[in-house]
């Protein structure tokens, strides 16, 4: 029988793991167990939840601080069978975390779903290697910029501003996640330009760009408002799929009718997954769910800017969207937020070929303006591909050497 397992932090107040695990996974299921006639019992033994594994962790005093008592802390491993939920990620989330998150001191940190699940779910239409197959860009990391300042602002800021960015070699250009339908840059407007610019710019320099407009409304509005911008020559969307949830986002991703890559916002995530003791794991919401759900790409915060992640947990959100472990496409990761060319080199090191870089500010600061800032980036990306010592890669392109200059190189450490 198919199963999904979920992993739980647990910093428990009765100091008994095992119990603990054997409630969750009684009460999340059947309810209660050695009370129940035998008869029963083999009735219900294809919906009782199971207890793989108990792992007591070290104590942290710093916790029980916080907390005002001592807690034992450890992960619990727990598995769902199939019978007990539709194939649907609410029904899942509802199964292994809906009442529980409730409970105290609980995070879910993990969702492992079995090979007959997994098959159930889209992942991405397009994925890394669509991606990559759309821009005719295998050898490199992808350069992505966002439209800055643009709320208030008329179709021409719009179109100058996407122009700059496409001509100085971005590979993606995205709306602001804040960028709604208005009578000033209306969505099919911004779709219809967007493709005349962006063939201009193609008949120019012979490189593709992909533009991600914005797809927001009223959910029963966004599959016919997606169809649409299809109709129109979108060649992305992005979505703000925390503020929807991801079953939205499949939906999108399943309609044939819609055969266009999809952006993932992490727009909430900071609600959910920023606790250490309660919420979902950053792994679980940025990486695996939006993966099966279908998102081509996904942006988290990076470990080194503005709005900063632990460096292991934006590992863990690329490792889930990238690894072989599960069979669907893979989804690019796109560390955001902060981001100057100075940070190639740390952003290659940790995040690999297989990554968007993503900025705004350190495109549209540059002292060149944004095709100026978008050559920076190229520029960079270019000495840590082939290796070059980046200092000395940057005096001989002027954009590279202007943005150290600004912001600074940061070495791998």
């Amino acid at each position: 029988m198919s199963k999904i397992t979920a992993t739980y932090l647990v910093h428990d107040k009765k100091e008994n793991l095992h119990k603990k695990a054997e409630g969750i996974a009684l009460g999340l299921t059947v309810g209660s167990w050695t009370d129940l006639p035998q008869l029963e019992q083999e009735q219900l033994k294809k919906h009782k939840g199971i207890v793989e594994e108990v792992i007591e962790l070290p104590e942290d005093p710093r916790t029980d601080q916080f907390l005002g008592s001592k807690r034992t802390r450890g992960l619990l491993k727990i598995s769902y069978p199939s019978a007990n939920f539709s194939n649907d990620i609410p029904a899942i989330l509802t199964t292994v975390f809906g009442k529980l998150s409730l409970d105290g001191e609980i995070k879910l940190v993990d969702l492992e779903f079995d090979k007959n699940l997994e098959q159930q779910f889209p992942g991405p239409k397009f994925g890394i290697t669509g991606i990559r197959d759309i821009l005719g860009v295998h050898n490199r990391p992808l350069v992505m910029s966002i439209f800055k300042g643009v709320l208030g602002k008329d179709l021409s800021f719009f179109k100058q501003q996407l122009y700059e960015q496409a001509l100085g070699g971005v590979d993606l250009v995205k709306d602001d996640e804040i960028l709604f339908e208005n009578p000033l840059t209306p969505f099919e407007e911004r779709v219809r330009i967007s493709k005349e610019v962006l063939k201009s710019v193609h008949e120019r320099t012979g490189e593709k760009t992909i533009y991600a407009v914005n797809l927001t409304g009223r959910t029963s509005e966004l599959r016919d408002k997606a169809r649409r911008a299809a109709e129109l020559g979108a060649n992305a969307l992005l979505f703000n799929v925390l503020s929807y949830g991801p079953d939205v986002l499949q939906e999108l991703a399943e309609d044939k009718e819609i055969p266009l890559p999809i952006m993932a916002h992490p727009a909430l995530s900071g609600a959910i997954g920023s606790s250490s003791l309660y919420g979902i794991g950053y792994s679980v919401l940025l990486g695996k769910l939006l993966r099966y759900a279908g998102a081509d790409l996904v942006l988290f915060p990076s470990p080194y800017g503005s709005v900063a992640l632990d460096r292991n947990e934006t590992l863990s959100i690329a490792d889930a969207l990238t690894t072989d472990s599960i069979s669907l496409n893979k989804s690019f990761p796109v560390p955001s937020a902060g981001i100057h060319p100075g940070l190639t080199p740390v952003l290659y090191n940790d995040f690999g070929l297989d990554s968007v870089i993503n900025a705004g500010g350190g495109i549209h600061g540059h002292p060149d303006g944004a095709a100026g800032g978008a050559r920076s980036f190229r520029q960079a990306i270019d000495a840590v591909v082939k290796g070059e010592d980046f200092e000395s890669f940057a005096e001989k392109h002027a954009e590279l050497q202007k943005a150290l200059e600004l912001w600074g190189g940061v070495p791998v450490k």
